[in-house]
């Protein structure tokens, strides 16, 4: 996932009024007098921290793709018992641990 300027600046002002072009900082055109116009390094950093947050998590998506759907865990739990889903459970966490 590609994160924006656009998306940096409606973190840091959410009901700031603004255009942008082509997503450049130098482009941006900013209407909320009433509001401060985050300024380029305040920009780098939220892009900084979405970025870091974004692979920090990845895990967590390449986890939900691979957990069995949540009838396929019931069946799991009512056929094999417990330990059946949590080693179910367990091979996904096991394929994609949990940065330390």
């Amino acid at each position: 996932m590609k994160f924006t300027v656009f998306d940096a600046l409606n973190y840091l002002q959410p009901s700031a009024k603004f255009g942008i072009l082509n997503d450049d900082y130098d482009l941006l055109d900013w209407h909320s007098e009433d509001k401060p116009k985050p300024t380029r390094e305040e920009v780098e950093v939220v892009l900084a921290k979405f970025n870091t947050d974004y692979v920090n998590t990845e895990y967590q998506r390449q986890r939900a793709d691979e957990y069995p759907s949540f009838a396929e865990q019931f069946d799991l739990l009512y056929h094999g018992g417990y330990d059946a889903w949590k080693t179910a459970i367990d091979t996904v966490k096991t394929k994609y641990p949990k940065p330390e």
